[in-house]
C-alpha cells in the first residue's frame, strides 16, 4: 500500500502496469487483471500524453515521510528553494497511518499522533512559497555529469510529465519498505504486510479481514494488533519466532490485557484456502529456532498480516554510484555518511529510514541535520546553523545511548565517515 512493490499492478482504462494501491479511485474506472507474464510489453490501448520540463532548485528531498519534510523545513528556513517529491498522493509518508501517540522529547513532538505530525509539517510547508511539494513523482534516474535528476509526475491516468530536475543539492529521504517471509500460501490474498492493512484500517477505514494472525511480535506488530481491536477487528494472536519480543512494554501489555495471546517462538508453516486466506498452520520452535514435532495447530483465519521487519530503500543511492554497505544492525544494505549525513557523492544527503531503519522520531531529526547540512553545501546559512546542526547531532547522540539503541550504535559505527560535523 505504498507503491513500493509490484504486487498491485493491474491494467486500469486501458493502461497497463498502474499501481493501483496508489492510484485514486474515479468514477467508471475499469480496472482489470493482467494475465501472465507475456513475453511482450503490455501496451496501453489509449493515447499517453507525455510533457516535458525542466525545474531548478537550491534543493531537491526525494521523499515526503517524516525525514523528507523536516529537511524540507529547516532549508527552506535557510532561504533555499526547495523541492520535494513523493511518489505517493499524499505526503506524510508513514506518519499518515499512525493513530497512536509518539513517545519522545518535544523536539520530535511527544504526545501527538503520526496523522497529526504530517498535516503538522505539511501544513508549515505549504506556508513557505520557496517550496514546491510534488505528490506523485517518482525519481528514475540520476546524471552523474550535472548531477541532475530525472523524474515523472503522474498528472492523472495517461497522463504524465517527464522531469529534468537540477539541484545544488539532493537529500534522499526514500524511507523504507516492508519485508515478507516465504512460506507455502504466502500469495493467497489476505497475506499482507502489517503496514498495509494499517493503511487501509486506519487511512481508508477498510477492515482488511476480520479475523487476522499477525507475524512479528515487535512495536509494529503489537501497534497494529491494538489498532485493529480499535476498527473492531478479532486479532486471533501474535506470533514471533524469537524467544523474547522487541516491542515496548506499554504496547505488548495493552494487546494481553485484551486477551490477544503473544506466542513467542512460534511461526507460520504454510496459509491456505481456496482463492483466498482460509486458515493457517503454526508451530513452535527450540532454542535453535528448529520446528518441534507435533507442534503443529491449525488456527482459522482470514488473513495473515506481516510485521517482520523493514529494508531501507536505496535505490536511487546506488543508481548515485554512492558508498554502500550491508550492516544487519541499521537493517541491510546502507549509505556511509558522514556525520552531517552526506554521502560518499558530494552534494547528496541521506536521511530517516533509507539511512537506517530506527522511528520516526530520529528520522525527523535526521532530517533536520541533512536539511541544514544541504543548504549549506548549497552555499546558504552561518555560523548559527552550524551550531543548529551539531546541537541536533548531540540530541541523536543522546538520544541513541540506551541499552534499546546499542545495535544502532555498533551499525553506525560501521558506515560513519571522517568529516562532516562533529
Amino acid at each position: 500500500m505504498i507503491g513500493k512493490c509490484s504486487q498491485c499492478l493491474m491494467r486500469v482504462n486501458g493502461y497497463p502496469h498502474v499501481r493501483t494501491c496508489i492510484t485514486p479511485v474515479e468514477d467508471g474506472m475499469i480496472v482489470e487483471y493482467e494475465e501472465g507474464h507475456d513475453a511482450e510489453l503490455p501496451l496501453p490501448t489509449k493515447e499517453m500524453l507525455v510533457k516535458r520540463e525542466d525545474l531548478e532548485y537550491d534543493i531537491a528531498v526525494i521523499g515526503a515521510g517524516p525525514a523528507g519534510l523536516s529537511a524540507a523545513l529547516e532549508a527552506s528556513s535557510m532561504g533555499a528553494r526547495v523541492l520535494v517529491m513523493d511518489q505517493s498522493p499524499v505526503p506524510g509518508g508513514q506518519l499518515v497511518k499512525q493513530t497512536h501517540k509518539f513517545f519522545g522529547t518535544k523536539e520530535t513532538f511527544a504526545g501527538m499522533r503520526g496523522f497529526e505530525i504530517a498535516k503538522m509539517l505539511t501544513d508549515k510547508l505549504k506556508e513557505r512559497e520557496n517550496v514546491d511539494v510534488m505528490p506523485s513523482t517518482q525519481v528514475i534516474g540520476y546524471f552523474k555529469r550535472e548531477g541532475s535528476l530525472a523524474a515523472f509526475r503522474t498528472e492523472g491516468l495517461g497522463r504524465y510529465t517527464l522531469l529534468r530536475i537540477r539541484a545544488r543539492s539532493i537529500i534522499v529521504a526514500t524511507g523504507a519498505m516492508e519485508r515478507s517471509l516465504v512460506f507455502p500460501g504466502n500469495d493467497l490474498p489476505g497475506v499482507m504486510g502489517a503496514g498495509a492493512a494499517q493503511t487501509l484500517m486506519n487511512v481508508f477505514g477498510i477492515r482488511p479481514a476480520n479475523e487476522p494472525l499477525i507475524i512479528g511480535a515487535g512495536n509494529v506488530g503489537v501497534i497494529v494488533a491494538y489498532q485493529a481491536v480499535q476498527a473492531g477487528i478479532r486479532v486471533k494472536a501474535v506470533i514471533d519466532i524469537a524467544k523474547k519480543s522487541a516491542a515496548y512494554l506499554v504496547h505488548s501489555s495493552k494487546i494481553r490485557r485484551m486477551g490477544i495471546p503473544i506466542l513467542m517462538r512460534h511461526t507460520i508453516r504454510e496459509a491456505y484456502g481456496k482463492g483466498r486466506v482460509e486458515g493457517a498452520t503454526i508451530y513452535k520452535v527450540d532454542d535453535n529456532y528448529r520446528p518441534i514435532k507435533g507442534s503443529e495447530v491449525d488456527i482459522e483465519v482470514d488473513g495473515v498480516w506481516l510485521a517482520v521487519g523493514l529494508t531501507p530503500s536505496i535505490e536511487v543511492l546506488e543508481l548515485m554510484e554512492a558508498g554502500i554497505k550491508f550492516v544487519p544492525e541499521l537493517g541491510g544494505y546502507v549509505p556511509m555518511r558522514h556525520r552531517n549525513l552526506e554521502t560518499t557523492v558530494p552534494g547528496v544527503f541521506v536521511a530517516g529510514d533509507a539511512s537506517c531503519i530506527e522511528e520516526a522520531s530520529t528520522a525527523m531529526m535526521e532530517g533536520r541535520v541533512a536539511g541544514i547540512a544541504a543548504a549549506m553545501r548549497a552555499g546558504l546559512g552561518g555560523d548559527e546553523h552550524v551550531k543548529k546542526m551539531k546541537e541536533t547531532i548531540r540530541w541523536l547522540d543522546e538520544f541513541r545511548s540506551s541499552p534499546h539503541y546499542r545495535r544502532i550504535r555498533e551499525g553506525l559505527f560501521k558506515v560513519t565517515l571522517e568529516g562532516g560535523a562533529s
